[in-house]
């Protein structure tokens, strides 16, 4: 019999309102430099919500609006068990230029289509299109 695990996760599609339109800020994957949203396991003290804007700061270096967005969520099997993942909207008010992962990770301004076409999980490309009939 094999045991599995159900684990709690948080992320957040980071925006900005410019003259062109809304745009999305994506990083990249630690191993497979992947195009990704900021996204970590929800923290014991946290909210999703608080968790997820603690991704934002350490794996982007944005800091976001307090309003809480939730776009939706989905489950994602590992092969420890499932993972459920609460993704959130946030508009940025802040963009550092020194934060915990800047070493590690690229990070980029994608108008919302092009940053739904480089996501390769379809529930998040979705979430980020949806994003331009939610906040104009």
């Amino acid at each position: 019999m094999k045991l599995e695990f159900n684990f709690n996760q948080s992320g957040v599609i980071p925006f900005r309102k410019t003259k062109l339109g809304l745009e999305v800020l994506l990083i990249t994957s630690l191993k497979k430099k992947r195009w990704i949203i900021p996204k970590g396991f929800v923290e014991f003290n946290l909210t999703p919500f608080e968790s997820a804007k603690k991704e934002a700061f350490e794996e982007a270096g944005v800091y976001g609006t307090n309003e809480t967005i939730e776009l939706g969520h989905f489950e994602n099997r590992k092969s420890i068990g499932i993972c459920h993942v609460k993704v959130f909207a946030m508009e940025v008010i802040e963009v550092l230029e020194n934060y915990p992962d800047k070493e590690k990770r690229k990070r980029k301004w994608f108008p919302v289509k092009e940053a739904a076409n480089n996501i390769r999980t379809k529930e998040i490309s979705n979430m980020i299109s949806s994003l331009g009939s939610k906040f104009k």
